[in-house]
């Protein structure tokens, strides 16, 4: 079974991540967080298949959550995709250089999600 990790502030971006990711049919458990702070802790805690992280949190954000995670060794291949609203060119370019896996901008498309995700899961499985 997947087990996906989401991270957000707000509670609807976080439903509607999950929403998303239970249109792909695929079993999934999953995790909620409302800074990077929280998810540290779940992800050391639990065998997370996947993350989908905000960039604006209080506390720990995205950017540092992404720092932290790539430090760890066990941690180097995690698929962390970036679900944010910071849209800008230099954006995307800083998220992927700290660590990201994949990038999609708010508001999330379906088809978008299910495109990147799907492959994703597939280079997870390997």
């Amino acid at each position: 079974m997947v087990k996906i990790l989401v991270v957000d502030d707000s509670i609807i971006m976080r439903n509607i991540v999950k929403n998303t990711f239970a249109s792909l049919k695929v079993p999934f458990d999953c995790l909620e967080a409302e800074n990077g702070n929280q998810a540290l802790q779940l992800l050391e805690s639990n065998n997370i298949t996947i993350v989908f992280l905000d960039w604006n949190m209080e506390g720990m954000d995205g950017i540092e959550f992404l720092k932290v995670v790539r430090a760890m060794p066990k941690y180097k291949s995690l698929p962390i995709v970036m679900v944010t609203s910071e849209k800008g060119k230099f954006s995307v370019i800083k998220a992927l250089k700290s660590g990201a896996t994949d990038y999609i901008v708010k508001p999330v498309i379906e088809k978008v999600f299910k495109n990147k995700v799907t492959e994703l899961l597939v280079l997870a499985r390997d």
